[in-house]
């Protein structure tokens, strides 16, 4: 189904729904459209509403290369936007209105980039669709062969050491060896661009998939945000929906089944890192993931951080440092242990979305992202650049 108009009940934005299970005991920065400067704010979440503190810090990258952003934050006072419940409902409108303020994605001028094949079911999965060609049918047969194949010992295989480069030795004996084994379990972490800056969605926007796809599916993950000197400053959920069809027919076609329009969804906040919230925390994450589709089919899935194969940290060190740099910060996914399996049509070809599908991504810590689903050429396009918003910036007076 892709009528639209038989989708456009608003979605559940409750505060409570939303929110952190500790509410707003930590620092949580949103970024909001403001109609009047025909562009987005800077945001902080306090008790008493959504302030706006682009006047002292005019884009989410400058703030996080602050020495400490969670301090600044909380020492300007700002302009109150709109108390949250009233900015929760205008964002959970099927068609959002430009003259009403409503959240955007938590990250601006930041790099977006992703690390994939991090978990040993992820990883799985990736090889299944390779096998495949991008043919779902395929996919059960596939799977039960690389089970008995390799068994439960991936998940004890620490990327890059001695034991994974005998068990590649074995592998290829075997004619089972896999470019997406070679980063899920060899030296290097695969990193690469899931879009580009101001173009992810957030809270409440629609979410896009291809409308050739045939085998999509969303990806539940942590995102860290990086300021530009590398140094990790907080997180926030994401959703890097994925084309397994594509993919599957070729690696090459990579950014094609990731880079789609409205097909990055970060948010629904970055939480910064203080007293209440640390790297240990994410390291311990579990995200929680809900696709409830128009046709009564739901989807339910965990990912936990606790089973990832590469240290958050690492992956940072992997995508940035004396190799690459980002001067104005990097956002990054660290990939999902989530591959869902279940059949939603025909019997062995599995799951794929469905045009009015309403995905939650949610974590005790980082609040609950949620999206619905739609093609992406018939989602809002992308039409706020850089230009856009340096115009913005400087019509309000915070640039110069």
């Amino acid at each position: 189904m892709s009528d639209t108009t038989t989708v456009a009940a608003a979605l559940d934005l409750s505060v409570d729904t939303v929110l952190p299970d500790d509410g707003l005991r930590g620092t949580l920065i949103a970024r909001v459209w403001r109609p009047e400067h025909r562009g987005p704010a800077v945001c902080v979440l306090r008790q008493d509403g959504v302030f706006d503190v682009t006047a002292r810090y005019p884009t989410v990258a400058d703030l996080l290369d602050l020495d400490s952003p969670a301090a600044a934050v909380r020492e300007f006072k700002g302009e109150l936007v709109a108390p949250l419940a009233e900015l929760l409902n205008a964002s959970a409108q099927a068609i959002r209105s430009p003259d009403r303020p409503s959240f955007l994605a938590p990250c601006d001028l930041q790099a977006l980039k992703a690390a994939g094949v991090t978990f040993v079911a992820s990883l799985l999965e990736r090889v299944i669709e390779e096998r495949a060609k991008g043919d779902p049918s395929q996919a059960p047969a596939i799977r039960e062969e690389y089970r008995a194949l390799v068994g439960g010992s991936l998940a004890k295989v620490k990327p890059g050491s001695a034991a994974a480069q005998l068990l590649q030795a074995r592998l290829q004996a075997e004619g089972a060896w896999s470019q997406y084994l070679e980063v899920g379990i060899g030296r290097d972490a695969e990193i690469f661009t899931k879009s580009q800056p101001l173009s992810a969605v957030g809270l409440g926007a629609h979410v896009g998939v291809h409308p050739s796809s045939t085998w999509s599916n969303p990806e539940p993950e942590v995102v860290l945000a990086v300021s530009s000197k590398g140094r990790i400053v907080g997180a926030t959920l994401g959703n890097d929906v994925n084309l397994r069809d594509f993919e599957g027919r070729s690696a090459l076609l990579l950014g094609k089944s990731k880079d789609n329009n409205a097909s990055c969804a970060i948010g629904p906040f970055l939480r910064l890192f203080d007293e209440t919230f640390s790297l240990n925390d994410v390291r311990a994450a579990q995200i929680d993931l809900t696709v409830d589709g128009i046709d009564g089919f739901r989807l339910v899935g965990r990912s936990l951080m606790s089973m990832i194969s590469r240290d958050p940290a690492d992956l940072v060190a992997q995508a940035m440092g004396p190799y690459h740099q980002y001067p104005d910060g990097m956002f990054l996914f660290l990939g999902t242990m989530f591959a869902p399996v279940d059949d939603r049509d025909e019997p062995g070809r599995g799951f794929t979305h469905k045009v009015g599908d309403v995905v939650k991504i949610d974590s005790p810590q980082l609040g609950a992202l949620i999206n619905r689903v739609e093609h992406c050429d018939r989602a809002p396009p992308w039409i706020f650049g850089i230009r856009s918003f340096m115009r913005s910036l400087s019509g309000r007076g915070a640039i110069s």
